[in-house]
């Protein structure tokens, strides 16, 4: 894949992943104005992180790192032949998700006390969490089934159809919110039926482009296929390690539950304010060069492979420094534009702006590893990963003991960046030590004048944002306008410096930047 081909597709992927976050931030605004920070919203978010996270386990995790390779293989044989590996593949783990998916129903009150245990038993936040439950978790076959049609499509390297189909389930958020809600006894209910039909609408959406590539899924259960087994074997370490990120996750929940009513959604709405630029910039990465990494490796193309890799890393460094400025220093105008409205208060804001800003550290971390990991997954070493991934469990879990007491929801916070940044670095270190990367001085330069930008980029936006008071009593078109501003003008601050720094444009037209 050509150097263009990547950038084009790199900016195709982030502008419609960025359409579905903004849509994303519509939702959460109307679920913060309408439903605001309650035992209610605690139990949905619960019941939603369940099938989510299980998602990210089988599909979009474990799924994507041992298909993609195993693809890269298959694509040098017959198209026959590889529809009937598609067929075996899918039929398969659609099996084992309709089973999870059944067995997740019924063993919901379990479920919940298990990952909620601070919800009191059989109370009424118990009993709407585990309702909640059995309502969203179906929507672990439907999302599963959307990322593996997904991961096929950015394979043969269409990824349009899969960055927008998350639009579907924002919308469906919103359209639930708005004008159905009244039509429950217990309104947060009908955000339940919102994933439901999320997920349903995502399938119908994705198959029509799956038809596009010329293979017709058909059910096809062969348990001797060979490329099956590859895909399972590399599936296997793949999903101890994305289990023990999710893993890490679910304690966070637990702990949660225990302290302060609403602590689960300041949480919840700082993590979504991190997953615009983690989704955006980490995902985008991960997708697009995975591919095209895992395609290099197999063709033994080995100086593209190398230019891929150093490209990739440079790319990280140059989004996610800046990134994690930007959303430490305007946390409270990010969070009052988007959150602070209707039942959503000033004290919520609060709490919310902490977690952010113990979060916002770790975002460079988070998308660093979205750059490592998929170098050693196109080469189908996906033990390094899990063993790293294994030691982050204990050092997040070390790190929630040590902060937790101090800090309240705030350590969970700290952890997860510490964890994130802990991640980073060790599959960083893993790449020196195996030698797949050496260190160039030309990167530690890079990585220095990355920084300078993004501190006077963070410095100018201290002085320029308008002060407290501003953003709690200003209207949302004037608070969005100025938040605007702000983003434009911190984007033009940074590439200025960096322009001054000797850091231009058509650097990024390069394998070797």
């Amino acid at each position: 894949m050509k150097n263009k081909k990547i950038i084009q597709n790199l900016f195709n992927f982030s502008g419609l992943t960025i359409i579905s976050r903004v849509l994303g931030f519509v939702r959460d605004t109307i679920i913060a104005r309408f439903f605001g920070v309650s035992i209610a919203t605690d139990a949905f978010f619960v019941a939603f992180k369940l099938p989510n996270m299980l998602r990210r386990i089988t599909a979009e995790g474990a799924f994507t790192q041992a298909f993609i390779p195993t693809v890269s293989d298959y694509r040098n044989k017959t198209k026959e032949e590889f529809h009937q590996f598609l067929n075996k593949i899918v039929t398969l783990l659609s099996l084992i998700l309709l089973g999870i998916t059944i067995l997740g129903i019924f063993a919901s009150p379990w479920l919940i006390y298990i990952s909620a245990p601070g919800f009191e038993y059989e109370s009424y936040q118990f009993n709407l969490a585990s309702n909640l439950l059995k309502i969203t978790f179906p929507y672990i076959l439907f999302i599963s089934l959307v990322a593996m049609f997904g991961g096929i499509l950015n394979s043969f390297g269409k990824f349009a159809a899969p960055a927008f189909s998350p639009v579907f389930l924002n919308l469906s958020f919103i359209i639930a919110a708005l004008f159905f809600r009244d039509l429950f006894d217990e309104p947060v209910i009908v955000l339940a039926w919102a994933v439901f039909f999320g997920g349903v609408i995502q399938l119908i959406f994705q198959y029509p482009f799956i038809r596009q590539l010329g293979w017709n899924p058909k059910f096809d259960l062969d348990l001797k296929d060979r490329g099956i087994w590859q895909v399972l074997k590399l599936m296997g370490p793949a999903i101890i390690g994305v289990s023990i990120t999710q893993i890490s996750l679910l304690i966070n929940t637990i702990f949660a539950s225990f302290l302060e009513k609403g602590s689960v959604s300041w949480l919840y709405y700082a993590d979504r304010l991190m997953e615009f630029p983690a989704g955006v910039l980490g995902v985008a990465l991960s997708t697009i060069f995975l591919p095209a990494l895992s395609l290099s490796f197999a063709s033994k193309k080995h100086k593209e492979f190398t230019g891929l890799l150093n490209w990739s890393m440079r790319l990280g460094i140059f989004l996610s420094i800046p990134s994690a400025v930007g959303i430490a220093v305007l946390s409270i105008p990010l969070l009052a534009t988007l959150f602070l409205y209707g039942k959503f208060n000033y004290f919520d804001l609060m709490m919310t702006h902490k977690a952010l800003m113990a979060y916002s550290f770790g975002l460079i971390g988070l998308i660093m590893i979205k750059v490592f990991a998929p170098i050693f997954y196109s080469q189908k070493n996906i033990k390094t990963p899990v063993r790293i991934a294994v030691m982050t469990l204990f050092v997040t879990q070390l790190m929630n003991l040590i902060l937790i007491p101090h800090f309240q929801h705030v350590g969970l916070a700290l952890a997860i960046s510490i964890g994130a940044s802990f991640n980073a670095f060790m599959l960083f270190w893993a790449l020196k030590q195996l030698k797949i990367y050496q260190v160039q001085k030309d990167l530690i330069i890079f990585l220095i004048k990355v920084i300078i930008a993004a501190v006077i980029m963070g410095f100018a936006l201290f002085l320029l944002s308008p002060n407290f008071e501003y953003w709690l009593n200003s209207g949302f078109f004037k608070r969005l306008y100025s938040l605007g501003i702000l983003v434009l003008l911190g984007t033009m601050i940074y590439l200025a410096v960096l322009l001054l720094l000797g850091i231009k444009p058509r650097h990024f037209q390069r394998t070797q930047l």
